[in-house]
């Protein structure tokens, strides 16, 4: 993954209603969403974004209804215009981009895949797939190769001339997914690409998705309201609640070091054992450990090493990446790792100064 800043947003803020200028400064100096809808008329739906998304990493933005996360991913190819603030694309301003700009970054540099598949009911499967190309002007001998190639990816190998009724939701989302792979843009945009499937087909999907990210890295924008989904995806996870960002950053670190009651109340009720990994619990050491049960790697969850150890608190493992040893883990600390964590005083006093 590399360290590139792919997508950059910067002091974003969103006003739906007739004159959202006149209550910018409002909501500059903190007015909230209910007051400014009561009193003036207006919807706040972003505060003060500042988000930067890295060049083939994974940014899940998520949050309940009505916290902003599909407004904000709609302000990245400019589906909509905020009222201040910047969105910066491979290190230009999207926002001072003319139409024939606007209709480039949407044709080649960035593909979305949505919720309700958004498939064309009178085209068969692989004139879906390589709708993209065929837009662009590519004779379809080429689109046909390109489009079919992603479809044998997505595991759609041999579908090419059913029509989408004909198709589960789940293989509808393939094509999607296929589609926007087809289009080889390098910026993925997905909203709640996986809310209308079954929750086995979900899981399906996510892994297909975890799968094919490992081998193209793209820079993808994932959009959910499901915490179990954010924390399997995210690279960097963002949390939104009432259109402000109340904590971001790598998973496992908002889930040791939760900064807000309302992250406390979201986190509370997974299992810890299924989504903390050992690099978050262990000991950072490479000195040659005595008294070890074994290895451990380091991206292993605690549930695995639970059933390893068998309950037993006195066992010591070797941390492991890629044959070297980073660190040391206690089943005494992954035990008190599984202890929900209080909101630390110091995020908290950050958001209220």
């Amino acid at each position: 993954m590399s360290d590139d800043v792919k997508i950059s947003i910067r002091n974003l803020y969103k006003i739906f209603g007739a004159d959202p200028q006149s209550v910018l400064p409002l909501a500059r100096s903190g007015m909230d969403k209910a007051e400014l809808l009561e009193t003036h008329r207006h919807v706040l739906g972003l505060r003060d974004i500042n988000v930067d998304m890295k060049a083939g990493q994974m940014t899940v933005i998520m949050g309940l209804s009505g916290s902003g996360k599909s407004t904000l991913i709609r302000h990245i190819n400019r589906l909509i215009d905020p009222t201040s603030g910047e969105v910066v694309v491979n290190g230009e301003d999207v926002l001072a981009y003319n139409d024939a700009q606007l209709r480039e970054l949407r044709r080649v540099n960035m593909s979305m895949v949505f919720q309700k598949f958004a498939l064309l009911p009178h085209r068969t499967v692989l004139e879906n797939a390589g709708t993209p190309l065929e837009v662009r002007g590519v004779p379809r001998e080429q689109w046909e190769d390109e489009a079919r190639k992603w479809l044998d990816r997505v595991g759609l190998e041999g579908q090419g001339n059913q029509f989408p009724h004909q198709l589960s939701g789940g293989m509808q989302q393939r094509v999607g997914i296929a589609r926007a792979l087809t289009s080889n843009a390098d910026i993925m945009l997905m909203d709640e690409a996986f809310s209308a499937l079954d929750p086995l087909i979900r899981t399906d999907m996510q892994d297909l998705l975890l799968e094919l990210q490992a081998e193209l890295h793209k820079t993808v924008v994932f959009i959910t309201h499901d915490l179990d989904e954010a924390l399997k995806l995210a690279d960097h996870l963002v949390i939104l609640k009432d259109g402000e960002i109340v904590q971001q950053g790598e998973p496992q670190h908002i889930l040791m070091q939760p900064n807000d009651p309302y992250i406390v109340d979201f986190i509370s009720d997974i299992n810890r054992a299924r989504v903390l990994r050992v690099r978050s619990v262990m000991t950072r050491t490479e000195a040659a450990p005595e008294g070890i049960a074994g290895d451990v790697e380091a991206d292993a969850n605690l549930e695995s090493v639970i059933a390893l150890s068998g309950g037993d608190t006195s066992l010591r493992y070797r941390v492991v990446r890629d044959g070297r040893q980073v660190g040391l883990l206690s089943v005494k600390d992954l035990v008190r790792a599984l202890v929900p964590t209080a909101a630390s005083g110091e995020g908290i006093r950050a958001r209220a100064g």
